[in-house]
């Protein structure tokens, strides 16, 4: 059975729909309005192999905070209802990935207790039209909303578009790595009894 999800979220801000499936081949449709987090979901559903839609009316007149927030707000809620109850799942996942003077690492835990750690440095204020600021807001919005604990460090690099587009990769990749299924776990994958 494949793990689902769909969600729907409208303020007076923002007007955000997310489809996508844990088990897909990484296929991909992002409508965001914000060029570079198109080109960073695209990245993102890729390298998780998750099948990935959004669209996103917001409002870009302001600024981006509250697309890109929101974005990661709905993607979170998502990403929970679509691993379900967590059972058979290897819930840790991680991943340090390089890409040209960049080094990334990301590591989460589907723990159910949520909490954003977030080391890096990004020296360009704007990558296209998107607030560099604002990656971290995103990663937080989508670690609260999918109850995740969610580490990003950037190890070394230099230029912010590589060391962006290294997270978005990273976190594919980890989540992949945690919502695997393993069939030597029976129930859930802790000593409590509960995620």
């Amino acid at each position: 059975m494949e793990r689902t999800a769909s969600i729907h979220r409208q303020t007076k801000e923002t007007d955000i729909a997310v489809t996508l499936n844990l088990d897909g081949t990484g296929e991909s449709s992002i409508e965001t309005g914000i060029g570079f987090l198109d080109h960073m979901l695209t990245l993102f559903a890729r390298h998780s192999f998750v099948d990935l839609t959004v669209r996103v009316k917001g409002d870009l007149e302001v600024d981006t905070h509250h697309s890109i927030e929101d974005t990661g707000i709905v993607l979170g809620e998502a990403i929970k209802a679509a691993v379900g109850d967590k059972k058979g799942i290897r819930r840790y996942g991680s991943c340090i990935l390089p890409m040209d003077e960049t080094l990334l690492l990301c590591a989460l835990d589907l723990s159910g207790r949520p909490y954003l750690v977030y080391d890096a440095q990004l020296k360009a204020e704007r990558v296209g039209t998107l607030e560099t600021e604002m990656i971290r807001e995103f990663f937080y919005a989508v670690s609260y909303s999918a109850a995740m604990n969610l580490h990003i460090k950037e190890i070394h690099g230099e230029n912010t578009h590589h060391i962006i587009e290294a997270m978005f990769k990273a976190f594919g990749k980890a989540l992949s790595a945690a919502v695997e299924k393993d069939p030597r776990i029976r129930g859930l994958l802790s000593t409590k009894g509960a995620l």
